[in-house]
């Protein structure tokens, strides 16, 4: 949970409809606390945003205590970030904006356009799972692990903590190598597809919450359709794979036969062959060869960065040529 105080009333009536399009900062944390999103009467939505055991095990109760104030809930290890491919990822952040206060923000899915730094022009869509009182004016707080604690640190609590600073955390890819398992790809993220980018700036916009996020959080807020769809990349997506169909080989030991003419008479010769032969069977002079078996074909390939696995996926699950199916978490694996 970021530094905000537990609101527990539920919100009486409807807010005004405040659709966000600005300039935004970022920042990067991990801080491993119960998301502020995920106490129960913060914004008008379906259902607070999961919160997770200290083993990353999604819990039932939304008013269990924070890790980061000696209680039970953590972030959960699926809210970390993800490319659908190289110019367009997923994630969730802690939000700040202007106009507007957490009743507002909460759930809610905004689509940055970068425009600083070495991810310029990439884009990301993110939905907002908490909020801090250390937070700026239209301030996204990107949630990726490594990126640094901030002021309060669940994570030594949880599993003995995250290597790296308190303030932009890990440093290096390699440093990743000795998280836990379920927060290794957040990490590798950070270095693969936002190439290291250190709080670069975007504009950003509100946006329908795209369903793959949804699925991360459990919430989506009540006015989500309110806002516009996104244009996503298809992010992999199987699709059939057609092969080549063999070529049939020519028998050379084989030849046609002319057969004798109807015309022809005991005794005379035989009308030479025409050219057309499509009544005249081939004889082959010797048996054919026993076909041979050829593999199945697979039937669809997963593209680079599309989903090829996880609890309930019933897609394809075959990487196309180059990469492989790495797990990210329990309920989602990556070709990479």
């Amino acid at each position: 949970m970021r530094s905000t105080p537990i609101l527990r009333t539920a919100l009486a009536a409807a807010l005004p409809l405040v659709a966000y399009a600005a300039d935004g900062k970022s920042t990067r944390y991990w801080d491993c606390c119960k998301p502020s999103c995920s106490w129960p009467g913060k914004a008008l939505v379906n259902q607070p945003v999961y919160a997770c055991s200290a083993n990353f095990q999604r819990i039932t109760d939304p008013n269990a205590k924070s890790g980061c104030d000696g209680g039970s809930a953590f972030s959960c290890a699926d809210q970390t970030p993800w490319a659908l491919n190289d110019e367009f990822a997923y994630g969730f952040a802690a939000t700040s904006l202007a106009g507007g206060s957490e009743a507002s923000w909460c759930c809610s899915c905004y689509e940055l356009t970068f425009t600083s730094g070495p991810v310029a022009g990439k884009k990301m869509v993110v939905q907002s799972t908490s909020t801090g009182g250390d937070l700026g004016s239209n301030h996204f707080d990107l949630n990726i692990p490594g990126g640094g604690v901030g002021i309060f640190d669940g994570c030594s609590p949880q599993f003995g903590g995250l290597g790296g600073q308190r303030y932009g955390g890990v440093s290096s890819r390699s440093e990743c190598d000795s998280f836990p398992e379920a927060l290794k790809p957040g990490c590798y993220w950070r270095f693969d597809w936002f190439n290291n980018a250190d709080n670069p700036n975007f504009t950003f916009r509100q946006v329908q919450c795209p369903a793959e996020l949804v699925a991360r959080t459990g919430c989506r807020r009540n006015d989500d359709s309110s806002f516009p769809a996104i244009n996503a990349p298809s992010g992999g997506g199987s699709k059939p794979s057609t092969p080549a169909s063999p070529k049939p080989k020519p028998n050379s030991s084989s030849s046609p036969v002319a057969a004798p003419s109807s015309t022809s008479t005991p005794g005379s010769a035989p009308k030479p062959a025409t050219t057309s032969t499509s009544d005249v069977p081939s004889v082959p002079t010797s048996a054919p060869a026993s076909p041979s078996k050829s593999p199945a074909p697979i039937s669809c390939v997963t593209e680079k960065y599309g989903q090829c696995g996880g609890n309930g996926f019933a897609g394809c699950k075959t990487c196309t040529c180059g990469t492989t199916c790495k797990k990210q978490n329990d309920w989602y694996s990556q070709c990479l």
